[in-house]
C-alpha cells in the first residue's frame, strides 16, 4: 500500500481524447482512477472500437456515475441504464452509449489503464 495521497482531476497528467469523449487519469502508485466525460451521441462501438480493435469493450468497469445516463448492453443481450448517484459493476464484453442530451460523467476505479489508449490492442 502506498503513502497517504490525495490527487485532483484538475491536475491530471494523462488525458486521452477520442470521438465525443475524454478520459482523465490519476495514478495512485499504480492504482489508476479515471474520470470519463462522454458527450451526447457517444457510443463505445463508434468512438472507441476503432482504437480498441475488439468487437466489444473488454475492460471490466467499477464506476460511480456523476451525471447523465449511460446505457450498457452486454454481449449476451442484457441491458441496464445507469444514472447519477449509481454505482455499476460491468464485466468485459459490452457496448455502451449516452442516453439523452446530457453528457455522462463517471469515475471508474477499474478498467481504465489501457482504455482508449492509442496503439494498445488488449483491454479497452
Amino acid at each position: 500500500m502506498g503513502a497517504l495521497t490525495a490527487l485532483d482531476f484538475s491536475e491530471t497528467k494523462e488525458v486521452r481524447e477520442f470521438p465525443l469523449g475524454r478520459l482523465e487519469l490519476l495514478d495512485f502508485d499504480g492504482a489508476i482512477v479515471g474520470r470519463a466525460t462522454l458527450q451526447p451521441g457517444w457510443k463505445w462501438s463508434e468512438s472507441v472500437k476503432p482504437i480498441a480493435h475488439t468487437d466489444s469493450c473488454q475492460a471490466p468497469h467499477f464506476q460511480y456515475h456523476v451525471a447523465g445516463t449511460l446505457r450498457i448492453k452486454m454481449d449476451d443481450g442484457k441491458e441496464i441504464e445507469c444514472g447519477p448517484g449509481e454505482v455499476s459493476l460491468i464485466p468485459p464484453g459490452h457496448d455502451a452509449w449516452v442516453v439523452g442530451d446530457e453528457p455522462v460523467v463517471l469515475i471508474d476505479f477499474q478498467g481504465m489503464v489501457d482504455y482508449a489508449k492509442q496503439g494498445h490492442t488488449h483491454q479497452h
